[in-house]
């Protein structure tokens, strides 16, 4: 039996208080990163063949249904936004299509060859990288994709909360998190979703780190899209000029993002 549909350790749970339930969810939450922690090492294989696959070129591809295809979808939007990249090199496909991210798309994750027809709307290509995102790791959408990109020598990951799951067997580069039975049985938009969530936010950031979008442990390369976003900048390139605040805003009206406000002074010394 898979341990993501496995019994809860809590039952009753109807007749707990308030306080009991949240510590129960609190302590099964405690866990999670624990089971991350054991899986770095197959995350770091994963995100090091990344990495090569998208110097040369290559895109990062998520797919998922249901959950794992929202966050899937949810850390390739805050790549743009974060790192200042465009919106077609970190791409989120969800089963049932962007209906699916609001509303449940009946039947939808079960269509095997879906997957594939949804990569190909966006001329993947053998530079590019897809990794499926299920929790059960027995997700058809999912496993369809893996199978038939992998067959065509697309490079293939996979983030699953199960151990020796098919869709594991179906990738060259799997990522098991098993993080054991939900507080609310077979629930895993809970803890495997918050397992998924940290293993999708290494692979991410770690990926733009090494796409040399970062400075520091900076992010010189954010869209300056709101004013909270822009006092940041302003604050950044203060820090790394040694300048005031006034100086720092007109380098950066004047430059139009932080890295190049950041390097054109730097250049004048």
């Amino acid at each position: 039996m898979l341990t993501t549909e496995s019994a809860s350790h809590y039952n009753n749970l109807e007749k707990m208080s308030v306080k009991a339930i949240l510590e129960g969810i609190n302590s099964e939450d405690n866990t999670v990163p624990q089971a991350v922690a054991k899986a770095l090492p197959q995350i770091e294989q994963l995100v090091t063949a990344t990495v090569e696959r998208m110097k040369k070129g290559g895109r990062l591809f998520y797919i998922g249904a249901g959950t794992s295809g929202r966050l899937g979808i949810l850390d390739a939007s805050e790549c743009p936004p974060t790192f200042g990249v465009g919106f077609d090199l970190v791409i989120g496909l969800i089963a049932g299509g962007d209906t699916a991210i609001r509303k449940a798309v009946e039947f939808a994750e079960d269509d095997k060859e879906q997957a594939a027809k949804d990569l190909d709307t966006c001329q993947i290509n053998e530079n590019d990288v897809v990794i499926g995102i299920a929790a059960s790791g027995t997700t058809p959408y999912v496993i369809g994709g893996v199978q038939q990109m992998r067959a065509r020598g697309i490079m293939t990951g996979c983030i699953t909360c199960n151990t020796a799951s098919p869709l594991a067997a179906a990738v060259d580069y799997p990522v098991e998190v098993p993080v054991g039975p939900e507080f609310l049985t077979g629930s895993t938009r809970m803890k495997a979703g918050t397992a998924q969530k940290l293993v999708l936010n290494m692979i991410s950031t770690t990926v733009m780190i090494q796409l040399g979008r970062v400075k520091g442990n900076k992010m010189v390369d954010m869209q300056l899209s709101n004013h909270k976003l822009i006092d940041r900048g302003i604050r950044m390139v203060m820090s790394e000029l040694s300048v005031d605040e006034e100086r720092a805003k007109q380098l950066l009206e004047e430059h139009g993002s932080i890295r190049a406000a950041i390097e054109s002074r730097m250049h004048e010394q």
